[in-house]
Parts: structure tokens; sequence; C-alpha cells
């Protein structure tokens, strides 16, 4: 098509992108404003209209819960892929969330709980993967605006991360929890309403048939290992709850077990299959180390809405040069210094070009920055003790560092990811990198008990650590490594 004829009715881009653009923020504004609120209405007392649960069980909650949505993006990717495309499947996966939080907004209490985090789970895995592949769509293989709409895209994802804990923590906080619920909830309704109307026009046919229909004898073949995955979920948690062992640990042990076999299941079959190549195994072997650093970086880092949601609440002041802070307005950082530092370093790395760390030097600094945000919150404790008040200032910097992190290890991550898969395996690529995050928080459900007042410092201080000698280790191993990659840098 003639630069002349290209669609550039929405800030140059095709008018497509400003339909998802606006689906992916509300739909990240109704899922980062409940994560805001959500372990304070888990652990607060029900006379307050919390839940009354102990804390390390919350914290384990949230961590079992993004386990989960990270999980579930395998499922959702195949659903769009096999049997509905990704039109219907980003639709019904919004109607799943909008659903869960509305249940989470009734005063149902813990059976209201696991329901909303079972809908939305299902909705988050069907939605988030699949409107991020239709962003592709949009443009033709030769199109140069395509970066460039992807970074308007994912400018989308931080607006609504950044709105919702400013909008629904604070009606969350001040009067209601459910009432912060709600408005997640309508949140997701405006996204589904704007992508439903605006799309019929603005998508133009994109994604209405999926692009590997399921065919018959596949369609036996999956039925039955559905079949045998029920009948052993059946039997598992059947013989818990016929045995009294069936409890909230129960559920969080069995879920943390399976954040961490599914990338072990992953591995061994890339490197037993038949179809990998010999040039390619020792690629998967080199990328394994990277993986393991992945899951070390986004274990600190998304204790963000669990261990440092709860030091906001109960540590640090809710004040700042005489401004009133909501604790759940921390979770506004992150978005706020991605949009921040994103520019810096895709600056610093276009001036450096072929000057620039390789992407095991990258991953090394990440797990480096990360353990020092961690670090840096063991101070507080050292010096002031657990049982006072401390500035915000603690927490606004321990983030920022996080997020300088962040900025060597997320961006890489996914790109490395599919440079190094095997050619049979490149469509299961994306899954791979997210079951990193799955395995992370999965981790994070355990060693999330071992946060108290008491260990508040030995906690920050040896995660810290560990995340500092990982990322040591990391880039000392970076020659076999790289032996291993081959061409790949």
């Amino acid at each position: 098509m003639d630069e002349q004829q290209l669609d550039k009715s929405f800030l140059g881009q095709p008018k497509g992108l400003s339909t998802l653009f606006f689906t992916e923020m509300w739909e990240r504004f109704s899922y980062y404003g409940m994560r805001a609120i959500l372990l304070y209405y888990i652990y607060d007392t029900v006379a307050n209209g919390g839940l009354g649960l102990p804390k390390e069980t919350a914290l384990a909650i949230m961590s079992i819960y993004g386990s989960l949505v990270f999980m579930s993006s395998i499922v959702g990717g195949w659903i769009s892929d096999r049997v509905l495309g990704a039109r219907k499947t980003v639709f019904f996966g919004g109607v799943f969330i909008m659903v869960g939080h509305i249940v989470l907004a009734t005063p149902f209490g813990i059976a209201a709980l696991f329901l909303s985090i079972l809908l939305i789970v299902i909705g988050t895995g069907m939605l988030k993967p699949n409107v991020s592949g239709m962003v592709g769509h949009l443009y033709s293989k030769t199109d140069t605006r395509r970066d460039a709409g992807f970074s308007i895209f994912y400018m989308g994802i931080n607006i609504g991360a950044l709105l919702a804990p400013f909008i629904v923590g604070t009606l969350g906080q001040t009067y209601n929890y459910h009432v912060g619920f709600s408005v997640a909830a309508f949140g997701m309704f405006f996204g589904l309403l704007q992508y439903y109307l605006q799309g019929k026009k603005s998508l133009d046919g994109i994604g209405l048939k999926p692009t590997n229909p399921i065919g018959t004898a596949e369609r036996k073949t999956f039925l039955r290992s559905s079949l045998i995955a029920l009948v052993f979920v059946i039997v598992l948690f059947g013989g818990a709850f016929t045995t009294g062992h069936l409890t909230i640990g129960f559920f969080i042990n069995s879920v943390s077990v399976l954040g961490i076999l599914l990338p072990v299941y992953y591995f061994i079959k890339m490197l037993t299959s038949k179809n990998v190549t010999a040039e390619e195994r020792p690629k998967v072997l080199g990328y394994i180390p990277l993986f393991l650093a992945g899951i070390v970086f986004w274990s600190l880092e998304e204790q963000g809405s669990s261990i440092l949601a709860l030091f906001a609440s109960e540590r640090t002041n809710d004040t700042l040069f005489g401004f009133s802070i909501a604790p759940s307005w921390f979770q506004s950082l992150n978005p706020i210094f991605v949009v921040v530092l994103t520019p810096v370093f895709v600056t610093l790395w276009t001036k450096l070009g072929k000057k620039q760390p390789s992407t095991v030097v990258k991953f090394s600094l990440g797990l480096v920055f990360a353990g020092l945000s961690f670090v840096l919150l063991m101070l507080p404790g050292l010096l002031y003790g657990t049982d006072t008040r401390v500035s915000p200032l603690w927490l606004f910097f321990s983030f920022f560092i996080m997020i300088v992190g962040e900025m060597c290890i997320s961006p890489v991550g996914l790109s490395i990811t599919t440079k190094l898969a095997p050619k049979a395996f490149e469509s299961q690529t994306v899954a791979i990198w997210l079951l990193a995050d799955a395995a992370s928080q999965a981790i994070n459900a355990q060693i999330a008990r071992f946060y108290t007042p008491q260990t508040e410092s030995a906690y920050f201080g040896i995660v810290g650590i560990v995340a500092v000698i990982a990322g040591i280790l990391l880039i000392l191993s970076k020659n076999p490594i790289k032996k291993l990659m081959g061409s790949i840098h």
C-alpha cells in the first residue's frame, strides 16, 4: 500500500490501534486497581470490611493469584489459535474479568474471593496475550510504524496501571473495599463496550478465525487429555477434602508445585524432542540460565504488590512533604518509572550500538539492581527498628532501583527467548517466558511466610543478597553461556 493510503487516524497509526489501546488500558486499570487493594481486603478485619485472614495467607494468595494469571496465558493463547480466534477470545476474556470483579464486589466473603480469582484468571489468560497479538496484525510486514505502534500500545498498559491505584485504591481504602472493586468492574465494562462497538469498524476482519483450527483427530486427543487432567484434579482435591486437608494452604501449595513443574516439563520436552536439531539443543541449554535469572528477578519485582504493599501500609508514614499518601498509591510507582525510564534506556542502548552490553550482562545487571532495591529496604529496620514508621522515600527509591533492573531484563527477555527457541517450539516461546513469572510467584507464595516484623531486615537482606549473588554468578558464567548460544548475542 502507498504511504499516502495508509490509515493514520490514531496518532499516525491504524484506527484499530485505538480500539486495542483502550481495551488494554481499561483491562489493566481494572486488574491493577483490584490488586492495589486486594491484599488489604484479604487481611483487614471483618469490622473494617475485610476478610480477616492471616497476613501470611494474604501474601501467599496474592502470589498464587499472579502465578495463575501467567499460567492461564498458555491456555488463552491455545483457545485463540485453535478454537475461537483472537477477536472472540479477547471479548469473552473481558466478560470473565468483568464478572470476576462484580463477584469480588459482593459481600459473600471468602467464597466470592476464590470465585472471582477463578473468573479473573480465566479472563486475563484469554484477553492479555491475544490483544497484544492482534496489534501485530494491524501492520504489514513492511510497515515501518510497527515498533512505534507497539510503543503506543504499551503506553496504554502503563496508563491504566498508573491511574488505577489512585482511583480504585483511594475509593477502596477511603470508603469501602467493595466500592473499589465495583469501579474496577466498570473499568472493564467500558473497555468491553468500546472494543465491541469500535472494533466492528476498526479491526476489519482481524482475529475472526483461529489461525490453526483444531482437527477432528486432535480434538479427540485433546478431550482425552483434558479428561485425564480433570480426573487428576478431582482425585487430588477430593482426596484432600475427604481426609480433612482441603485448606487454603493446600491450594496454595498445589499451585506452587504446578508453577515449578510446568517450566521443567517444557524444557524436558524441548531437549528430548526429535524435532529439535543438534544445532538448536545447545541454544536451549544456553537459555536455561537466563530463564532461571528471570525467575529470580520476577520473584523480587512481583513482591511490589504483596510484601512491599504490606510495608507501605504498616511501615511508612502516610504523609510526604505535607501531602497525604494512601498505601495503595505506591502501586503506581512501577508504571510511572517504566514510562520515565523506557525512553532513557532506548536512547542509551541506541547510542551504544554495538558497544552495548550483551544479553547475559544485561540480565546480570538487572539481577544486581533488583537485589540492591531489597538491600535498601533492609536499612530502615536496622536504623530505626521495626516498631516505628519511616519516610515513604525508602519505598520510592526501592521501586526506582527495581525498575532500573527491569529495564535491563524485561525488554530483552522475550526477544532472546524467541531467538534461542527451536523452530518446532516457536509458537510456545511467549508462554515459556511468561512461565518464568509464574514460577517466581509460585516461589513467593512459599517464602512470603518468612516476612514478619521480627524478620523484616533479615528478609529483605537475604532475598536481596541472593539476587545480587545470582547476578554475579551469571556474569561469571557468560562465556560458557555465549558458547552455547552460538551466533546469538
